[in-house]
Protein backbone atom coordinates (compact mmCIF):
# COMPACT_ATOMS: atom_id res chain seq x y z
CA UNK A 1 0.00 0.00 0.00
CA UNK A 2 1.67 3.54 -1.23
CA UNK A 3 0.88 6.40 1.06
CA UNK A 4 1.21 8.86 -1.73
CA UNK A 5 -1.25 6.80 -3.70
CA UNK A 6 -3.73 6.76 -0.66
CA UNK A 7 -3.44 10.73 -0.08
CA UNK A 8 -3.90 11.34 -3.81
CA UNK A 9 -7.26 9.12 -3.52
CA UNK A 10 -8.15 11.27 -0.09
CA UNK A 11 -7.40 14.78 -1.79
CA UNK A 12 -9.20 13.82 -4.90
CA UNK A 13 -12.75 13.04 -2.35
CA UNK A 14 -11.97 16.31 -0.26
CA UNK A 15 -12.13 18.08 -3.92
CA UNK A 16 -15.58 16.24 -4.28
CA UNK A 17 -16.68 17.65 -0.60
CA UNK A 18 -15.37 21.15 -1.13
CA UNK A 19 -17.48 21.37 -4.55
CA UNK A 20 -20.75 19.78 -3.55
CA UNK A 21 -22.48 22.24 -1.63
CA UNK A 22 -25.19 19.59 -0.27
CA UNK A 23 -22.48 17.27 1.00
CA UNK A 24 -20.99 20.68 2.58
CA UNK A 25 -24.20 21.69 4.11
CA UNK A 26 -25.00 18.36 5.47
CA UNK A 27 -21.66 18.38 7.10
CA UNK A 28 -21.33 21.84 8.75
CA UNK A 29 -25.67 22.95 9.22
CA UNK A 30 -26.68 19.50 10.30
CA UNK A 31 -25.27 17.98 13.40
CA UNK A 32 -25.59 21.68 15.03
CA UNK A 33 -29.71 21.91 13.61
CA UNK A 34 -30.16 18.42 14.89
CA UNK A 35 -28.59 19.46 18.36
CA UNK A 36 -30.68 22.61 18.46
CA UNK A 37 -34.12 20.87 17.32
CA UNK A 38 -33.80 18.25 19.55
CA UNK A 39 -32.61 20.03 22.48
CA UNK A 40 -35.15 22.64 22.18
CA UNK A 41 -38.14 20.80 20.03
CA UNK A 42 -38.24 17.80 21.88
CA UNK A 43 -38.83 17.46 25.47
CA UNK A 44 -40.42 14.40 27.73
CA UNK A 45 -40.65 16.49 30.72
CA UNK A 46 -44.61 16.86 31.25
CA UNK A 47 -44.61 20.43 32.82
CA UNK A 48 -47.61 23.45 33.57
CA UNK A 49 -49.89 20.92 31.33
CA UNK A 50 -53.33 22.97 31.08
CA UNK A 51 -55.86 22.37 33.51
CA UNK A 52 -59.98 23.79 33.31
CA UNK A 53 -62.11 23.86 36.31
CA UNK A 54 -65.72 23.62 36.86
CA UNK A 55 -66.27 24.24 40.76
CA UNK A 56 -69.60 23.70 41.45
CA UNK A 57 -68.85 23.90 45.31
CA UNK A 58 -67.23 27.48 45.31
CA UNK A 59 -66.41 26.99 48.64
CA UNK A 60 -63.28 27.98 50.80
CA UNK A 61 -62.46 24.13 50.70
CA UNK A 62 -62.68 24.12 46.84
CA UNK A 63 -60.30 27.03 46.47
CA UNK A 64 -57.81 25.66 49.08
CA UNK A 65 -57.77 22.14 46.82
CA UNK A 66 -56.66 24.46 43.50
CA UNK A 67 -54.02 26.56 45.23
CA UNK A 68 -52.76 22.56 45.64
CA UNK A 69 -52.56 22.03 42.17
CA UNK A 70 -51.62 25.62 41.50
CA UNK A 71 -48.63 24.98 43.23
CA UNK A 72 -47.85 22.02 41.73
CA UNK A 73 -45.17 22.66 38.38
CA UNK A 74 -46.84 19.74 36.48
CA UNK A 75 -50.51 21.89 36.44
CA UNK A 76 -51.95 25.46 35.16
CA UNK A 77 -54.90 26.08 36.05
CA UNK A 78 -55.95 27.83 32.96
CA UNK A 79 -59.25 28.64 33.72
CA UNK A 80 -62.37 28.12 35.78
CA UNK A 81 -65.54 27.53 34.04
CA UNK A 82 -69.29 28.24 35.27
CA UNK A 83 -70.45 24.91 32.97
CA UNK A 84 -70.05 20.97 31.86
CA UNK A 85 -70.47 22.29 28.04
CA UNK A 86 -67.41 24.85 28.62
CA UNK A 87 -65.09 22.15 30.06
CA UNK A 88 -66.22 19.47 27.22
CA UNK A 89 -65.31 22.15 24.61
CA UNK A 90 -62.36 22.63 26.09
CA UNK A 91 -60.96 19.31 26.05
CA UNK A 92 -62.52 19.03 21.92
CA UNK A 93 -60.44 22.18 20.64
CA UNK A 94 -57.16 21.02 22.77
CA UNK A 95 -57.20 24.46 24.96
CA UNK A 96 -56.89 21.72 28.45
CA UNK A 97 -55.18 18.18 28.70
CA UNK A 98 -57.51 17.85 31.76
CA UNK A 99 -60.60 18.96 33.13
CA UNK A 100 -61.60 19.36 36.77
CA UNK A 101 -65.21 18.75 38.43
CA UNK A 102 -65.38 19.73 41.88
CA UNK A 103 -68.71 18.94 43.02
CA UNK A 104 -71.58 20.87 44.62
CA UNK A 105 -71.58 19.15 48.26
CA UNK A 106 -67.89 18.93 48.29
CA UNK A 107 -67.10 21.21 51.42
CA UNK A 108 -70.39 19.61 53.24
CA UNK A 109 -68.48 15.86 52.87
CA UNK A 110 -65.51 17.01 54.07
CA UNK A 111 -67.14 18.78 57.00
CA UNK A 112 -69.15 15.40 58.02
CA UNK A 113 -66.30 13.60 57.26
CA UNK A 114 -67.54 11.75 54.62
CA UNK A 115 -65.68 9.93 51.95
CA UNK A 116 -65.18 12.98 48.30
CA UNK A 117 -65.14 12.19 45.09
CA UNK A 118 -64.29 15.10 42.64
CA UNK A 119 -63.87 13.77 38.73
CA UNK A 120 -61.18 14.62 36.40
CA UNK A 121 -61.66 14.16 32.86
CA UNK A 122 -58.36 13.50 31.11
CA UNK A 123 -57.28 13.95 26.95
CA UNK A 124 -55.99 10.73 26.10
CA UNK A 125 -55.05 11.48 22.95
CA UNK A 126 -51.38 10.93 23.81
CA UNK A 127 -51.92 7.73 26.15
CA UNK A 128 -48.29 8.35 27.39
CA UNK A 129 -49.39 12.28 28.93
CA UNK A 130 -52.86 11.30 30.24
CA UNK A 131 -51.13 8.20 32.34
CA UNK A 132 -48.46 10.49 33.46
CA UNK A 133 -51.11 13.61 34.35
CA UNK A 134 -53.21 11.00 35.84
CA UNK A 135 -50.66 9.65 38.17
CA UNK A 136 -49.60 13.59 38.47
CA UNK A 137 -53.43 14.46 39.70
CA UNK A 138 -53.37 11.14 42.22
CA UNK A 139 -50.39 12.16 43.70
CA UNK A 140 -51.92 15.68 44.52
CA UNK A 141 -55.40 14.99 45.43
CA UNK A 142 -53.70 12.43 48.10
CA UNK A 143 -51.50 15.17 49.71
CA UNK A 144 -54.24 17.41 50.01
CA UNK A 145 -56.56 14.62 51.33
CA UNK A 146 -53.57 13.98 54.08
CA UNK A 147 -53.36 17.54 54.87
CA UNK A 148 -57.43 17.51 55.36
CA UNK A 149 -58.09 14.19 57.50
CA UNK A 150 -55.06 15.64 59.72
CA UNK A 151 -57.23 19.00 60.44
CA UNK A 152 -60.28 16.62 61.00
CA UNK A 153 -59.13 14.56 63.87
CA UNK A 154 -57.22 17.88 65.06
CA UNK A 155 -60.61 19.58 65.37
CA UNK A 156 -62.63 16.88 66.96
CA UNK A 157 -59.57 16.40 69.72
CA UNK A 158 -57.95 13.31 68.06
CA UNK A 159 -54.62 14.90 68.02
CA UNK A 160 -52.72 11.02 67.95
CA UNK A 161 -51.97 10.70 64.01
CA UNK A 162 -51.41 6.93 62.60
CA UNK A 163 -48.09 5.99 61.87
CA UNK A 164 -47.86 6.33 57.78
CA UNK A 165 -45.42 4.70 55.73
CA UNK A 166 -43.38 7.35 53.07
CA UNK A 167 -40.84 7.03 50.71
CA UNK A 168 -38.19 8.96 49.97
CA UNK A 169 -36.50 9.15 46.59
CA UNK A 170 -33.15 9.52 45.29
CA UNK A 171 -32.64 9.96 41.69
CA UNK A 172 -29.09 9.21 39.96
CA UNK A 173 -27.37 10.21 37.01
CA UNK A 174 -30.69 12.99 36.00
CA UNK A 175 -31.15 14.65 39.13
CA UNK A 176 -32.91 17.14 37.20
CA UNK A 177 -35.16 14.88 35.74
CA UNK A 178 -34.62 16.56 32.36
CA UNK A 179 -35.54 14.82 29.12
CA UNK A 180 -32.19 17.03 27.17
CA UNK A 181 -29.98 14.95 29.40
CA UNK A 182 -31.61 11.69 28.08
CA UNK A 183 -32.27 12.81 24.63
CA UNK A 184 -28.99 15.44 23.32
CA UNK A 185 -26.24 12.59 23.73
CA UNK A 186 -27.99 10.31 21.57
CA UNK A 187 -28.41 12.51 18.81
CA UNK A 188 -24.87 11.83 18.72
CA UNK A 189 -25.32 8.83 17.21
CA UNK A 190 -28.00 10.25 14.40
CA UNK A 191 -25.10 12.65 13.65
CA UNK A 192 -22.54 10.17 13.06
CA UNK A 193 -25.35 7.86 11.02
CA UNK A 194 -25.77 10.93 8.69
CA UNK A 195 -22.14 12.14 8.35
CA UNK A 196 -21.12 8.49 8.10
CA UNK A 197 -23.08 5.85 5.62
CA UNK A 198 -24.91 8.74 4.11
CA UNK A 199 -22.49 10.99 2.40
CA UNK A 200 -20.02 7.71 2.21
CA UNK A 201 -22.93 5.77 -0.02
CA UNK A 202 -22.36 8.74 -2.53
CA UNK A 203 -18.34 7.73 -2.81
CA UNK A 204 -18.12 4.94 -5.39
CA UNK A 205 -22.30 5.35 -7.24
CA UNK A 206 -20.73 9.08 -7.77
CA UNK A 207 -18.01 8.15 -9.76
CA UNK A 208 -19.88 5.07 -11.71
CA UNK A 209 -22.09 8.16 -12.53
CA UNK A 210 -19.96 10.83 -13.65
CA UNK A 211 -17.65 7.98 -15.64
CA UNK A 212 -14.37 8.34 -14.03
CA UNK A 213 -14.50 5.37 -12.24
CA UNK A 214 -12.93 3.71 -15.41
CA UNK A 215 -10.08 6.51 -14.90
CA UNK A 216 -9.92 5.31 -11.40
CA UNK A 217 -9.45 1.53 -12.49
CA UNK A 218 -6.72 2.35 -14.84
CA UNK A 219 -4.76 3.90 -12.25
CA UNK A 220 -2.18 1.48 -10.29
CA UNK A 221 -4.47 2.21 -7.11
CA UNK A 222 -5.11 -0.88 -5.40
CA UNK A 223 -8.92 -1.45 -4.52
CA UNK A 224 -7.75 -0.86 -0.87
CA UNK A 225 -6.24 2.31 -1.31
CA UNK A 226 -9.23 3.63 -2.66
CA UNK A 227 -11.72 2.25 0.07
CA UNK A 228 -9.32 4.04 2.38
CA UNK A 229 -8.45 7.57 0.61
CA UNK A 230 -12.04 7.94 0.31
CA UNK A 231 -14.00 7.47 4.03
CA UNK A 232 -10.65 8.90 5.45
CA UNK A 233 -11.75 12.08 4.74
CA UNK A 234 -15.40 11.35 6.30
CA UNK A 235 -13.31 9.53 9.27
CA UNK A 236 -12.11 12.84 9.80
CA UNK A 237 -15.19 14.77 8.98
CA UNK A 238 -17.18 12.53 11.27
CA UNK A 239 -15.30 13.14 14.60
CA UNK A 240 -15.30 16.91 14.36
CA UNK A 241 -18.57 16.37 14.33
CA UNK A 242 -18.56 14.65 17.45
CA UNK A 243 -16.57 16.77 19.20
CA UNK A 244 -18.91 20.18 18.02
CA UNK A 245 -22.22 17.91 19.31
CA UNK A 246 -20.20 17.31 22.20
CA UNK A 247 -19.94 20.98 22.99
CA UNK A 248 -23.41 21.77 22.39
CA UNK A 249 -24.43 19.09 24.73
CA UNK A 250 -21.87 20.35 27.34
CA UNK A 251 -21.83 23.77 27.60
CA UNK A 252 -24.88 24.78 25.53
CA UNK A 253 -27.17 22.43 27.08
CA UNK A 254 -25.31 21.77 30.18
CA UNK A 255 -25.54 18.29 30.04
CA UNK A 256 -23.54 16.57 32.23
CA UNK A 257 -20.40 14.85 30.86
CA UNK A 258 -18.91 12.77 33.95
CA UNK A 259 -16.71 9.91 31.59
CA UNK A 260 -14.03 10.04 30.02
CA UNK A 261 -12.45 12.53 27.03
CA UNK A 262 -10.64 9.24 25.58
CA UNK A 263 -13.28 6.63 26.31
CA UNK A 264 -16.06 9.21 24.19
CA UNK A 265 -13.35 9.28 21.52
CA UNK A 266 -12.75 5.42 21.06
CA UNK A 267 -16.19 4.67 21.22
CA UNK A 268 -16.90 7.45 18.63
CA UNK A 269 -14.22 6.13 16.24
CA UNK A 270 -15.30 2.54 16.56
CA UNK A 271 -18.64 3.24 15.63
CA UNK A 272 -17.40 5.88 12.86
CA UNK A 273 -16.08 2.72 10.90
CA UNK A 274 -19.27 0.63 11.82
CA UNK A 275 -21.51 3.31 9.70
CA UNK A 276 -18.16 4.30 7.03
CA UNK A 277 -18.01 0.62 6.22
CA UNK A 278 -21.60 0.10 6.02
CA UNK A 279 -22.03 3.17 3.65
CA UNK A 280 -19.21 1.94 1.60
CA UNK A 281 -20.55 -1.05 1.04
CA UNK A 282 -24.22 0.40 -0.53
CA UNK A 283 -22.61 2.57 -2.43
CA UNK A 284 -20.26 -0.57 -3.98
CA UNK A 285 -23.85 -2.33 -4.52
CA UNK A 286 -25.91 0.49 -5.03
CA UNK A 287 -23.99 2.35 -8.54
CA UNK A 288 -26.41 5.11 -8.24
CA UNK A 289 -26.45 8.26 -5.83
CA UNK A 290 -30.31 8.49 -5.10
CA UNK A 291 -30.99 4.63 -4.40
CA UNK A 292 -27.80 4.14 -2.40
CA UNK A 293 -28.61 7.58 -0.52
CA UNK A 294 -32.29 6.05 0.38
CA UNK A 295 -31.07 2.86 1.04
CA UNK A 296 -28.29 4.90 3.89
CA UNK A 297 -31.56 6.33 5.45
CA UNK A 298 -33.07 3.61 5.47
CA UNK A 299 -30.72 1.05 7.02
CA UNK A 300 -29.13 3.86 9.39
CA UNK A 301 -30.72 6.40 10.00
CA UNK A 302 -34.04 5.38 10.61
CA UNK A 303 -33.00 2.42 13.03
CA UNK A 304 -31.29 4.54 15.19
CA UNK A 305 -33.70 7.13 15.52
CA UNK A 306 -36.16 4.42 16.30
CA UNK A 307 -34.77 1.22 17.21
CA UNK A 308 -31.96 2.35 19.00
CA UNK A 309 -33.29 3.43 22.80
CA UNK A 310 -32.39 7.05 21.41
CA UNK A 311 -36.17 7.94 22.23
CA UNK A 312 -37.94 4.95 23.08
CA UNK A 313 -37.04 2.91 25.40
CA UNK A 314 -36.25 -0.98 24.20
CA UNK A 315 -37.96 -2.60 27.41
CA UNK A 316 -40.86 -1.30 26.59
CA UNK A 317 -41.15 -2.54 22.85
CA UNK A 318 -42.63 -5.63 22.07
CA UNK A 319 -40.40 -8.43 22.42
CA UNK A 320 -39.73 -9.44 18.58
CA UNK A 321 -38.68 -5.85 18.10
CA UNK A 322 -36.27 -6.03 21.30
CA UNK A 323 -34.37 -9.16 19.07
CA UNK A 324 -34.14 -7.37 16.47
CA UNK A 325 -32.24 -3.85 18.12
CA UNK A 326 -29.98 -6.39 18.82
CA UNK A 327 -28.24 -6.22 15.00
CA UNK A 328 -28.90 -2.16 15.12
CA UNK A 329 -25.21 -0.98 15.97
CA UNK A 330 -26.35 2.23 16.96
CA UNK A 331 -28.36 0.99 19.58
CA UNK A 332 -24.85 0.12 21.34
CA UNK A 333 -23.27 3.10 20.79
CA UNK A 334 -26.91 5.32 22.01
CA UNK A 335 -25.94 3.39 25.31
CA UNK A 336 -22.31 3.98 25.14
CA UNK A 337 -23.34 7.99 25.12
CA UNK A 338 -25.56 7.60 27.89
CA UNK A 339 -23.43 6.18 30.23
CA UNK A 340 -20.42 7.99 29.50
CA UNK A 341 -22.41 11.06 29.81
CA UNK A 342 -24.64 10.58 32.81
CA UNK A 343 -23.04 7.56 34.58
CA UNK A 344 -19.48 8.24 34.12
CA UNK A 345 -19.04 4.69 33.49
CA UNK A 346 -15.13 3.13 33.20
CA UNK A 347 -14.32 2.12 29.58
CA UNK A 348 -13.64 -1.47 31.25
CA UNK A 349 -17.23 -1.69 32.05
CA UNK A 350 -18.71 -0.89 28.33
CA UNK A 351 -17.37 -4.27 27.24
CA UNK A 352 -20.98 -5.39 26.82
CA UNK A 353 -21.28 -2.28 24.05
CA UNK A 354 -18.09 -1.92 22.70
CA UNK A 355 -17.42 -6.04 21.72
CA UNK A 356 -20.43 -5.61 19.99
CA UNK A 357 -19.62 -2.89 18.06
CA UNK A 358 -15.92 -4.08 17.24
CA UNK A 359 -17.74 -7.02 15.91
CA UNK A 360 -20.20 -5.30 13.78
CA UNK A 361 -16.84 -2.87 12.22
CA UNK A 362 -14.82 -5.80 11.67
CA UNK A 363 -17.48 -7.87 9.86
CA UNK A 364 -18.63 -4.67 7.62
CA UNK A 365 -15.25 -3.71 6.91
CA UNK A 366 -14.81 -7.63 5.68
CA UNK A 367 -18.22 -7.57 3.39
CA UNK A 368 -17.19 -3.68 2.34
CA UNK A 369 -13.75 -4.96 1.55
CA UNK A 370 -14.92 -8.30 -0.18
CA UNK A 371 -17.72 -6.23 -2.08
CA UNK A 372 -15.04 -3.79 -4.05
CA UNK A 373 -13.60 -4.57 -6.73
CA UNK A 374 -11.17 -2.56 -9.42
CA UNK A 375 -12.88 -3.94 -12.42
CA UNK A 376 -15.86 -2.77 -14.71
CA UNK A 377 -18.78 -5.11 -14.20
Amino acid sequence: MSPARLLAVARKEVIHILRDARSLMIVVVMPVTLMLLFGYGVSLDLKRLPVYVYDQDGSQQSQDLLKHFQASQYFHVTRVVSGYSALARALDDGSAKMGLIIPWNFSKRLHDGGAVRIQALVDATDDNTANVLIGYTQAVVQGYSSQVQLNWLQQHGQLIQPAAVSIETRTWYNENLESSAFIVPGVLALVMSVIGAFLTSLTIAREWERGSMEQLISTPVSAMEIMLGKLAPYFILGMFDVAVCAFIAIYWFHVPFRGSYLTLAVSSALFMVVVLALGFFISVIAKNQFAASQIALVITFLPAFLLSGFLFSIEQMPVALQWITHIIPARYFVSVLKKIFLKGTPTFMLSSDLIPLAIFALVLTLVATRAFHKRLE
